[in-house]
This record gives structure tokens, C-alpha cells and sequence, in this order.
């Protein structure tokens, strides 16, 4: 089932620990258009979509229920987790219909590159490791950034995605 924007905007809202009077400071509104937004009563103005999704770190798309899974943001050194806390995840949906799903703690896959191994060798399906440069992957992270980094769909059909949470 579909989202409600203001689930949404709550969620994310929470999410970042803010009260609906600081939300409300941040985009320049009234406490009292927050509550609205939040319990779908009203919308804001197309005009501060962006601004909304720039505060929370998302696109106007996800605001709005279109897509499950947020792009690639960018989070405030305050606001990042410590690596131990957070995962890459590996999505492989083959053209033939296999199904590849890894999930592997970030703090794992930097104790491999950092002992000089290549992080393949920790799973029994090299082949969906084979082309991903987890060194560039762990200095995006370690920079802010996360969410889904790479989407890719090959002519035949084949469906990578690669997420960090």
C-alpha cells in the first residue's frame, strides 16, 4: 500500500529527531502547516517540495510515495553512523530469473580491504562482486553518502542495484 505524504514527511521527521515546531522553523512555515501536512489534512505548496526533500535528504519523488527507496543523499557528519551500523546491500535480478540479495556489514568489508584482500572472497557469489569497487564505495560512505548509489539495467535485462543503509 501506498505511502500518505504526510507518513512520509512524519516518518522522516522522526527519523531526524526534529519536533514539528523545528521542522516548521527550518522550511519557514507555521507549526500549525506541519501538523496539517503530517495528518494529510492539507499540502504544501509545490513551491517548497524541494525545499522539503533538500531538509530531509531525499527527492521530491519519494516525498510524494512514487518510489520505495531513496536515491543517494548526503548526511551531516552529526547525523552519520558509526560504519559498524551499517550494511551494503547487493540486489541481483537476472534476466534467466535468478536472484542474488547480499547484505554484508560495512565494517566487514573494510577489515577485508584494509587487510589487502579483495572483498569477493567473503561470499560464495563472487561473480555479482565481480565488477563493484568497494574501496570507492567505503570512501563514499565514510564521506556521508547513502541510500541507493547504483542502479544499472543491461540490455538483456539484468537488474544490479547496489544500496548502502
Amino acid at each position: 500500500m501506498k505511502k500518505s505524504f504526510g507518513t512520509i514527511f512524519v516518518e522522516m521527521r522522526k527519523e531526524k529527531g526534529w519536533t514539528q515546531d523545528e521542522v516548521a522553523q527550518k522550511l519557514n512555515v507555521s507549526p500549525q502547516a506541519v501538523s496539517k501536512w503530517e495528518n494529510d489534512l492539507s499540502y504544501p505548496d509545490v513551491t517548497i517540495l524541494v525545499d522539503i526533500a533538500n531538509l530531509f535528504g531525499t527527492s521530491v519523488d519519494h516525498l510524494l510515495g512514487k518510489d520505495d527507496v531513496q536515491t543517494a543523499t548526503m548526511v551531516a557528519k552529526a547525523e552519520k553512523k558509526p560504519l559498524n551500523q551499517m550494511l551494503l546491500k547487493v540486489i541481483v535480478n537476472s534476466s534467466d530469473g535468478d536472484k542474488v540479495r547480499i547484505n554484508l556489514p560495512l565494517s566487514l568489508i573494510k577489515i577485508v580491504i584494509d587487510s589487502g584482500l579483495d572483498p569477493a572472497t567473503i561470499t560464495t557469489n563472487k561473480k555479482a562482486f565481480e565488477n563493484i569497487d568497494f574501496a570507492q564505495i567505503l570512501s563514499l560512505v565514510e564521506q556521508g553518502v547513502i541510500g541507493k548509489l547504483v542502479e544499472v539495467e543491461s540490455s538483456d535485462g539484468d537488474l544490479v542495484e547496489i544500496y548502502v543503509e
